[in-house]
């Protein structure tokens, strides 16, 4: 690598780079314990899912429509994407000799040929011909990776047949996939599929396709924090009314930048690298310190699992690859593996934190996936550099408040707390409105003491993509923390106000955040006959969070702020008086007191759930009482 690039890329990452760029990676072979720690805990977690994903294979020869398929204890329906465990099983296979493994590649691959395969090369996302069938390109890579790395473990035939079938598959994405034909994350995956294809199949033209894509997806990064962006329709061209670009942390991290991170390497594309060290450090920003992965902003965070987004494959060999860039990126790698790890249960994946004490069953989806990266990171674990968790997180060690221009999103942390303040205005559609967190709403509120206090879900809990999401258990209520209206049986709050503006300053040991909102409906009107126009202050230093909410008009309609505290059902919450409650969790007490009563919305049972991010909640909420014009709660843990 020239001198000039080796140190503007130290610059960029922020540390010097403690190996050079050559090849596909050249790093150590013989890895500290550290790094082998880190092997243990993916190749022990690869087999219990692949394991798991054996065990709700589905085996019945009769009815070709079901057979070889990957069984889901969620969803009425298969996932047609199931194919893509071929990779990790035929990984399973060549490490361990167990022929159990080669039979459930091969089952899910005939059960891909007979129900999703479609003649020009692209398999589709459900058994119906005319769906989505964008999804070949990541197929078309577990496949090629199962071949490249492990297809000797195949007999003649069945390699040939299926190599065979991988460059009907090239094609249909070499002759389908420009830059901006969809969102992002299918042409910037194809970067690296494609380039990975030509090799295996021996096709140069997939090879040249892939470097123009590798050219045109550079100009895919935000101008101030280089943030991955084109998660909208359409992606090139589409902005809020702010000006800002469609962007999803989820799919950036598990997915696209993965896909860039891995063309970037072998191809050695010094002008990528560039952009993708950048990237990934901005992208970090929003990891917390448990491994999470805060997609509470996202435009498309009705995916959002709180480990990740819920059908991409895991953040592991974007940031593991480059742990020799800043060895920060190694922590993320093994901290979001841990965090998977928690959140798994009988071999499977469940889609948050609170799905297994709640006993929402896990979506297969999941699994498959996020089986994939992490074989891949032991494929190449000769060339990888230490990955280990020894450098601590951003947000493990960040103190005041950060602006991202890029997303107008506020992030904040004192002391142990951390939070997200968002008033970041980009839709995923142009005609429907997923409402993420927005409206100067508080996103994430975590403690490091506690873990997760607040999560934001979807306003409405919608199912935006049918196939790719489950089905919310019970009533559903909004776990952004907010403030609301219902007149006439019309829902009014903050979180439907995109013009919302949002001023911060950190003095005296206080981070401060003001926004400034309205209470519109979901169609953007602004409520009438009553105040619509409110302050919500967020302070926060070392000993609370302290949330205020003013307003100098007259309240002639009940008003609330709506505050869900993330809790499992199983801790304890006492009643201290009607203004002050606590909530007992096993790394500490909560305590939330407030200037007027503090109720419990209705719910049944318990608790709330939320499948996004997956958690179950305690929905608190104050009114504001007859004369008044401001509310005060604080958040204190001990």
């Amino acid at each position: 690598m020239k001198r000039r690039n080796f140190l503007q890329l130290s610059a960029i990452a922020g540390v010097g780079l403690s190996l050079p760029m050559s090849g596909f990676l050249n790093a150590c072979t013989n890895h500290p314990e550290h790094s082998l720690e880190f092997k243990n805990l993916i190749s022990g977690l690869l087999k219990d899912w692949t394991d798991g994903m054996l065990k709700v294979q589905i085996n019945n020869p009769s009815n070709i429509d079901e057979h070889g398929a990957l069984g889901c204890p969620s969803c009425s329906h298969i996932h047609g994407r199931c194919m893509d465990a071929v990779y990790p099983f035929l990984y399973m296979a060549d490490k361990t000799g167990d022929p159990k493994y080669v039979e459930g590649a091969k089952l899910v691959m005939l059960w891909a040929e007979n129900n999703v395969s479609q003649e020009n090369g692209a398999w589709t996302v459900i058994k119906n011909p005319k769906s989505w069938k964008g999804i070949t390109v990541f197929g078309a890579i577990a496949l090629a990776e199962a071949l490249y790395y492990h297809g000797h473990v195949l007999d003649d035939e069945t390699r040939a047949a299926w190599t065979k079938r991988l460059e009907k598959a090239g094609q249909y994405i070499y002759n389908t996939f420009t830059i901006d034909f969809t969102n992002i994350n299918y042409p910037g995956t194809a970067v690296y599929g494609l380039n990975l294809i030509g090799n295996v199949v021996k096709r140069d033209d997939f090879k040249a396709k892939s470097k123009k894509l590798a050219k045109e997806v550079k100009v895919y990064f935000t101008a101030n924090e280089g943030l991955l962006f084109g998660e909208c329709k359409k992606s090139s061209s589409k902005l809020s009314e702010k000006g800002l670009h469609g962007v999803d942390l989820g799919y950036n991290v598990e997915e696209t930048l993965n896909s860039l991170v891995m063309y970037a390497l072998k191809e050695k594309d010094e002008e990528l690298l560039l952009i993708l060290t950048k990237s990934l450090n901005s992208h970090l920003e929003f990891m917390l310190p448990d491994g999470a992965w805060d997609n509470s902003w996202g435009n498309r965070m009705y995916k959002w699992s709180y480990w990740g987004s819920r059908t991409c494959d895991g953040s592991q060999p974007a940031f593991g690859m480059m742990a020799h860039i800043n060895p920060v990126f190694g922590t993320a790698a093994v901290k979001n593996t841990e965090l998977l790890q928690r959140c798994t249960a009988d071999g499977l994946i469940h889609g948050g934190p609170g799905f297994i004490e709640a006993g929402i069953p896990p979506c297969v989806h999941h699994t498959f996936t996020h089986a994939k990266p992490l074989a891949a990171l032991l494929d190449h674990w000769g060339h990888l550099p230490e990955i280990n968790s020894n450098t601590n997180l951003p947000r493990t060690t960040a103190d005041g408040v950060k602006h991202f221009k890029d997303l107008d999103v506020f992030l904040f942390a004192r002391g142990d707390w951390r939070g997200t303040v968002s008033a970041y205005d980009a839709e995923y559609h142009y005609k429907y409105d997923f409402r993420q967190a927005s409206g100067g709403a508080l996103g994430v509120l975590y403690h490091n003491k506690v873990g997760l206090l607040c999560a934001a879900s979807m306003a409405e809990y919608h199912m935006v993509e049918k196939n790719n999401q489950q089905l919310q258990p019970g009533k559903d209520i909004c776990l952004t923390p907010r403030v609301e209206v219902f007149k006439d049986t019309i829902w009014y709050t903050n979180l439907y106000d995109l013009p919302v503006t949002i001023a911060s300053k950190d003095e005296n040991g206080t981070v401060e955040l003001v926004a400034n909102t309205k209470l519109k409906n979901v169609d953007r009107k602004e409520i009438t006959g009553t105040a619509s126009a409110f302050d919500i202050v967020y302070n926060c230093n070392i000993e609370r969070v302290e949330i205020r909410v003013n307003t100098k008009q007259d309240i002639a309609e009940q008003t609330a702020f709506v505050l869900p505290i993330v809790s499992p059902s199983s801790e304890v919450v006492t009643n201290i008086n009607k203004n002050e409650i606590t909530i007992h969790k096993p790394e500490g007490l909560v305590t939330i007191k407030a200037n007027a009563p503090i109720k419990v919305k209705e719910i049944s049972g318990k608790r709330t759930f939320n499948m996004v991010p997956g958690v179950e909640a305690l929905p608190l909420e104050v009114y504001f009482e007859e004369g008044t014009k401001s509310l005060e709660i604080t958040v204190q843990v001990s």
